[in-house]
């Protein structure tokens, strides 16, 4: 039989601050291999013998990036579809299901999970599989290996539906640290995976059963979708109508239907920078040191560098990250507390809460380097063939040097190339474009200047990406 995959690409995983924020997000991020946890998650199931090609399920924000991080492992979607507004994971899950055959097995898959067993994994989705067609939504439970409060659990009930699959006698909520040793001793209790297989028109019976007015809205919403170049673009207003509700409070906790396969697949949701370093290489003291790192007398932490030299000493059971923008330090221990900092971020409405200083963009990506009262000098990176919206401003004028690789310009009528060591001036009004007819990455300075700087500026005329 053959599963669809239906990966989900919509949170914003602020637990991991400052690395990851809203516009950029941990599954975008290379957090433990080379490949992002996006990407991770897809090639787990990228066999097409057992695996049909997936359908992605993302903000509008993150689409170009997730259809560039599926253009650099050679994966092709079935379908790359955009939420509007975030509704968490029952509506999103409900428009996979409605655009799917009612037979399909569908395999609901987050992207921002790490699993170190792929084999493992695969052979609880083999078991999985033949409880899902004998009409069963099945969860998959991962065996405690310690009593964490960070997790929801699933108590394994004792009748077994199929081999290797068993009832669900409940859903628990996060516990306190006693609760979790009992739940640990109990061995009957399982970590909530968050990952799920049934088939489609089963979730849909189900959910008319429990949230009608939710199956109503994403019904309307995937009836007026729109595709827009590679992607499917959900009915805003009527997918906005949806209740918010992840898929277990939504069905899961209600039907009596669901079934739990055990599996022991060495899984994480790298849910916090603790979850980060249990499954980070460790050196003899029990340290991850990523990136430009030297410590002495440090121990049982995890201490990462992006941009420059991070020195530590004498400290134990810490959490260390630096960014460009932003350094963060914390206890181990009290990694989930994370969230108090991102609190009093949005509060003083700070920017780094959302986004980092490097913006990636379906062309590239642009980094502030500096800036202060009528000027910014940024750093643009332009992917080869790619281009920029042909575009114009009404407060400032801008001045492109080229560091590297060749620039073709459009200003006004005059179109002309640029090479490393050139410049050009785009004055206040004139129509403007940037493209690199290159094969090799074009990296261009910035310069500008004006009364305001904001990224609202931009009058958009004609662009490749659909943002006019």
């Amino acid at each position: 039989m053959t599963i669809h995959p239906v990966v989900l690409s919509g949170g914003s995983g602020t637990r991991l601050w400052p690395l990851s924020r809203a516009a950029y997000p941990k599954q975008l991020m290379p957090l433990v291999g080379e490949n992002s946890l996006l990407q991770e998650t897809i090639q787990r199931v990228a066999d097409p013998k057992r695996f049909a090609a997936p359908v992605l399920i993302c903000n509008d924000d993150h689409r170009f990036l997730v259809a560039e991080q599926l253009r650099a492992i050679a994966c092709k979607a079935e379908a790359i579809v955009l939420e509007p507004v975030g509704r968490n994971t029952g509506p999103a899950v409900a428009a996979a299901a409605m655009m799917a055959k009612p037979e399909n097995l569908l395999l609901i898959l987050p992207s921002d999970h790490y699993i170190v067993d792929a084999e493992k994994f695969r052979a609880a989705i083999t078991v999985a599989a033949k409880a899902a067609e004998a009409g069963s939504l099945v969860t998959f439970g991962i065996k405690p290996t310690a009593p964490e409060t960070g997790y929801g659990y699933i108590q394994r009930g004792e009748a077994a539906v199929t081999r290797g699959a068993f009832k669900v006698a409940a859903f628990v909520e996060k516990p306190d640290a006693p609760t979790a040793e009992k739940y640990l001793a109990a061995d009957k209790y399982l970590w909530n995976s968050g990952m799920f297989l049934f088939r489609a028109d089963r979730f849909l019976a189900e959910l008319q059963k429990f949230e009608p007015a939710m199956l109503a809205a994403v019904k309307e919403a995937v009836a007026g979708a729109t595709r827009d170049l590679d992607f499917i673009r959900l009915a805003k207003e009527s997918f906005a109508k949806a209740t918010s509700k992840s898929i277990d409070y939504a069905v899961m906790e209600k039907t009596k239907d669901a079934a739990v396969v055990p599996a022991d697949m060495g899984w994480t949701d790298v849910g916090s920078w603790a979850a980060l370093w249990d499954v980070a290489q460790r050196d003899s003291q029990g340290n991850a040191l990523v990136g430009d790192v030297i410590a002495a007398d440090v121990t049982n932490s995890y201490i990462r560098s992006e941009s420059r030299l991070v020195t530590a000493v004498g400290l134990d059971n810490i959490v260390l990250i630096e960014t460009v923008d932003a350094v963060m330090a914390v206890a181990r221990d009290r990694a989930q507390d994370i969230r108090l900092i991102v609190d009093k971020l949005q509060k003083a409405e700070r920017g780094e809460r959302l986004a980092h200083r490097r913006v990636y963009r379906p062309w590239g990506s642009y980094e502030t380097v500096d800036i202060d009262d009528g000027f910014q000098v940024k750093r643009l990176v332009v992917n080869p063939g790619a281009r920029l919206s042909l575009q114009k401003h009404a407060r400032r004028a801008e001045h492109w040097v080229v560091v590297r690789g060749t620039a073709r310009v459009t200003r006004d009528r005059d179109v002309y190339d640029l090479h490393a060591n050139q410049s050009t001036y785009i004055p206040l009004g004139a129509v403007h474009r940037l493209e690199n007819p290159g094969e090799e990455i074009l990296h261009l300075i910035e310069v500008q200047s004006g009364d305001y700087l904001g990224e609202d500026d931009i009058v958009r005329l004609e662009d490749n990406y659909g943002r006019v």
